[in-house]
């Protein structure tokens, strides 16, 4: 016996966890091989322009569109969500096998979307899956899911570290390591514990139901449509250090007195730092969220973000080299206290028939509508703002970088000073099915 449970459950336990680490481990190696450096390969290899750049990382917002709402009202309804989800990592190893092959922007962007509809789905699948497999355990998920996701950030570091130091930042070899774990996470989904849909056709009587539109009904709660709301506008933020942070710290090498430190030469595993970080704060989402609730929570959140862009502004890989090791620290509250927080938010909140279908909701929010916005309209304005056109990109800094990063800071001290006095919810309400059961 161990705590009142029987050696053999407890053995069980922990093999449950063991299996869903590696899902979550793999699933966010994927994303760590390339996300980071694929601006990197953008200007430094392919010399292609900021705006079609925009273009490219704003097709995880379109995915997101449509993609993870769709995969989530299948899962809900027809297939088992861990099948679908091997399917579509399958078919996105495919695609990201086909990238190095393509060599024009407007081709590329085609590519990407299509490899954004077949990954961006299997980030919230991959949450249904665990969930599910944790509450029919009897564990309680604000507790066991934390322990298990800060695994996805370990695998995001690993592949970030792995692409660096065999030298593929500029190369188009880093698609192929990303394709390669794709496929691997793939084939072993289908050893994944059965998620079956939860809705029958007894339950899809309303027409939400029928037009596969269920987890909108959300949005008939004040509390939940403006959670929803802010997750869109901080969703626009999410993504912009990840596109921008690595090419910000590859232009110092165009200054002599930069060219030669490591913090350029080896920047992606600077701005690895980030993601050490959010393995240490996705370990205090429990107790943060317990004590505290979500509106604290989502408030640190967007506050951390001000932090995360300002210390940017005025760091660099020399003297303020500790201000970029900081901001990347400060990005591990800033991306899980609202990322991981608001996806146990959703999943204490919806219906447990509909869970699946208010993940893809969360996800078409924050990384579909929110991150198309940001991406676009952040293309935009580092292209007719804070770029100067008449110098040469090969060997001098044409962005301004301090307005840059402090125009983004700006924006998430105007959504923190708006969310505290809107939201009014304090505390996640007790979710019968997630709290543990005797064994």
């Amino acid at each position: 016996m161990a705590w009142g449970i029987p050696v053999a459950a407890h053995g069980e336990r922990h093999m449950l966890k063991l299996r869903l680490t590696v899902m979550n481990f793999l699933q966010f190696y994927i994303w760590g091989a390339w996300l980071l450096t694929i601006g990197t390969w953008w200007f430094h290899t392919r010399h292609w322009s900021g705006t079609s750049f925009g273009a490219i990382f704003s097709t995880m917002g379109i995915a997101s569109l449509f993609m993870p709402s769709i995969a989530g009202i299948i899962a809900d309804k027809w297939i088992n969500a861990e099948r679908l989800y091997g399917v579509l990592q399958i078919l996105g190893a495919i695609v990201l096998f086909w990238v190095p092959l393509v060599h024009e922007p407007k081709w590329m962007f085609w590519v990407m979307l299509l490899n954004m509809a077949f990954y961006m789905p299997t980030i919230s699948l991959s949450i249904a899956v665990a969930y599910n497999a944790l509450k029919n355990d009897g564990q309680d998920v604000v507790s066991a899911f934390p322990p298990i996701r800060v695994w996805g950030t370990i695998g995001f570091i690993a592949a970030t570290w792995t692409v660096s130091l065999m030298g593929f930042e500029s190369s188009p070899a880093q698609f192929r390591v990303a394709a390669a774990a794709s496929l691997l996470l793939g084939l072993y989904a289908f050893t994944l514990p059965p998620c079956r849909p939860k809705l029958n056709a007894e339950d899809s009587r309303s027409l939400a139901d029928r037009l596969g539109l269920t987890s909108f009904v959300l949005f008939k709660n004040r509390n939940m449509a403006v959670f929803f709301i802010f997750a869109m506008l901080l969703g626009a933020a999410l993504q912009l250090t990840n596109a921008y942070g690595d090419t910000f710290l590859k232009d110092f090498a165009k200054i002599p007195a930069y060219a030669n430190l490591l913090p350029v030469k080896y920047s992606a595993i600077i701005i690895s730092i980030s993601q050490f970080s959010e393995t240490a704060f996705i370990l205090t989402i429990p107790f943060f969220l317990k004590r505290f609730g979500i509106k604290a929570v989502m408030t640190m959140s967007m506050l951390a973000w001000v932090l995360r862009f300002g210390l940017f502004a005025f760091g660099n890989p020399a003297g303020g080299l500790w201000m970029i090791v900081l901001s990347c620290i400060i990005y591990g509250m800033a991306f899980d206290f609202f990322n991981i927080s608001g996806s146990l938010f959703v999943e204490s909140e919806a219906d447990p028939r509909i869970r699946a279908s208010a993940q893809g909701l969360f996800m078409f929010m924050t990384n579909g509508v929110g991150a198309v916005l940001g991406s676009l309209i952040a293309g935009f304005t580092i292209d007719h703002l804070f770029t100067n056109h008449a110098c040469n990109e090969t060997v001098s800094i044409c962005k301004n970088w301090h307005g840059i990063w402090l125009a983004f800071a700006g924006y998430a001290l105007v959504m923190a000073i708006l969310f505290m006095p809107l939201f009014k919810r304090q505390r996640m309400r007790a979710d019968p099915a997630s709290l543990p059961q005797q064994a």
